[in-house]
Formats: C-alpha cells, sequence, structure tokens
C-alpha cells in the first residue's frame, strides 16, 4: 500500500483586497482615514452618551453598545486587513484565524441590537405614556445581554465547527480575513454539512432579527399616520429616521452577502460586500446617528465649548 504524505496547514496567507500594487497605497491611506473616522467617532459616541446625563435614556443607552459592537468588529479586521498594503505576505497563525473567526459575535450582535432599537422605538411611539415603565432598565440590560451572549455561543459553534475540518491543501485566503466561505474553499474535509449550517444559522438570525424591526415598523408607520398635526408626525419621523437608514444598509448588505445561491457566489463579489459592513458601516453608523440628532449635536457643542473654555482658562494662566 502506498503511502500518502499529508502535510497539514499551520498558517494561512490572506490575500487582501486587491493585488494591484499601484492601488496599494492609495487604500491604505482610504482604509485608515476611514478607520481612524469609525475609532473616533463610535468612541466619542460612547463619551457623550456617557459623560451627558440628557441621553441617559434607553435609546441612547442601546446606540452606546450599538458603537461598542461597531468598534470592536472594525477593530478585530481593518488593521489586519491594512497589513496587506504594505507586506508582501499577510500571514496568520491557524489559531489566530481562529480567534479572528469569533468577531461573528459582534455581526450576530449588531443584527440583534438594531431589533431591540426598533421595539425601543415602537414604545416610544406607539405607547408613549407606558414608556418608561415598559422600558426599564432591567429591560433594557436583558435586550443587550441575551444579544451579547446568543452571538458569542453561535460564533463560538462556527469557529470550532470550521476549525475541525483538515486544511491539508493550498493555504491562501481569497479575503482579506478569516472568513467562513473562502476558508472552506481551502479544506480538503467535506464541507456540506458546514454550509448548511452557515445557511440555516444566517437565516434564523435574519429573519427574526429582521422580523422584530419590520413587525416593530409596521406598528410605527400606523401609528405616525394617525397623528394629526404635522409637527408631530414630524417628531416621531425624526426619531426612526437614523435608525431606518442604518436598517436599511446593515440588512441589505448581509442579504446581499449569506443569502444568494451557491451558483451566485463569486468571492471578489462578497470580498467588496465584507469591506461594506466590516469597514464602512461602522464608519456610517456614529455618522449617520450624529448628524440626524439635535440632542448627540447639543452634547457634541457642549462638549467643544467646554474644552475652548478650558483651553482658554489654562492659556490665560499662563
Amino acid at each position: 500500500m502506498m503511502e500518502v504524505n499529508i502535510t497539514y496547514v499551520t498558517e494561512f496567507i490572506l490575500k487582501g483586497i486587491t493585488d494591484w500594487p499601484e492601488l496599494q497605497a492609495p487604500c491604505f491611506v482610504v482604509f485608515l482615514v476611514i478607520y481612524l473616522v469609525t475609532v473616533l467617532g463610535n468612541l466619542g459616541l460612547i463619551t457623550l452618551i456617557q459623560t451627558d446625563a440628557r441621553l441617559h435614556t434607553p435609546m441612547y443607552y442601546f446606540l452606546s453598545h450599538l458603537a461598542f459592537v461597531d468598534f470592536c468588529y472594525s477593530s478585530a479586521i481593518t488593521p489586519k486587513m491594512m497589513v496587506n498594503f504594505v507586506v508582501e505576505y499577510n500571514t496568520i497563525s491557524f489559531h489566530a484565524c481562529a480567534i479572528l473567526g469569533c468577531f461573528l459575535t459582534f455581526m450576530i450582535t449588531e443584527c440583534f441590537l438594531l431589533a431591540s432599537m426598533a421595539y425601543d422605538r415602537y414604545v416610544a411611539i406607539c405607547s408613549p405614556l407606558h414608556y418608561s415603565s415598559v422600558m426599564s432598565k432591567r429591560v433594557c440590560v436583558r435586550l443587550v445581554a441575551v444579544p451579547y451572549i446568543y452571538s458569542f455561543l453561535v460564533a463560538l459553534f462556527h469557529t470550532i465547527i470550521t476549525f475541525r475540518l483538515t486544511y491539508c491543501g493550498p493555504n491562501v485566503i481569497n479575503h482579506f480575513y478569516c472568513d467562513d466561505i473562502p476558508l472552506l474553499a481551502l479544506s480538503c474535509s467535506d464541507t456540506h454539512m458546514k454550509e448548511i449550517l452557515i445557511f440555516a444559522f444566517a437565516g434564523f438570525d435574519m429573519i427574526c432579527s429582521s422580523s422584530i424591526v419590520l413587525i416593530s415598523y409596521i406598528f410605527i408607520i400606523t401609528s405616525i399616520v394617525r397623528i394629526r398635526s404635522t409637527q408631530g408626525r414630524q417628531k416621531a419621523i425624526s426619531t426612526c429616521g437614523s435608525h431606518m437608514v442604518a436598517v436599511t444598509i446593515f440588512y441589505g448588505t448581509l442579504i446581499f452577502m449569506y443569502l444568494q445561491p451557491k451558483s451566485n457566489h463569486s468571492l471578489d463579489t462578497d470580498k467588496m460586500a465584507s469591506v461594506f459592513y466590516t469597514v464602512v458601516i461602522p464608519m456610517l453608523n456614529p455618522l449617520i446617528y450624529s448628524l440626524r440628532n439635535k440632542e448627540v449635536k447639543g452634547a457634541s457643542k457642549k462638549v467643544l465649548n467646554k474644552g475652548c473654555e478650558t483651553f482658554k482658562i489654562l492659556k490665560l494662566r499662563k
């Protein structure tokens, strides 16, 4: 019997977004700027919410956690992605790739945080007199804790299954991070069950979270239509506008990414979609919620004015 030598993969090479040398430097600068805006925007939003008493409401409690999630999964992906633009071979160890795979926790959490925020807006607009009792601190904590716990368990489950597969062939991942789909293409094991699990869990998460969002907005729109005053309608719409924009962008990208037939899958197309939800969306969310929100803009002006006054006092003392 002829013996077959099998060499198991101990590290992977991340191919990145583009192989074109002339695009490496411009891409590095663009994604560096995006990442800096993401970090400053999300951490700045969290700081504002924590320091301004006027923002200590359920809506901003959820928004602070959304900003935290955006900061976390952008920081898990973007720095490693930028390495591709400055080195010839961006390697990552087998175990580091497995740990990075757990970033799925934050993406699933964002799905259900957006659903929690939709429910919060539903209560605020449809039952304003009962809002403080329904959206109590205990309820808000549960609406945040459950997505975190569930998402972590699902991400851990997927990561364990993915990295129990055998990888003995090529080790070049046609992606900028350790995503399941391009990883499965490198496995020399049977990946059929894993593919079914990806589709099943993605479908379940999308259907559950998007159903909560959709049902909440059906009731919200119905309530807004019944409001007689134009000013009342505009106020109700303004409280939901930012959330509707964020929901549309996020779910639209995920539907395109995960819920399409295998025959239509293109890794290059998936990479572009991944760039959008791992890099661009975390930058857009704080901008969406800040630029359209009078309370956040008011808190920002207050902090800036306070900073200017402190600077003037320090300058006069010198």
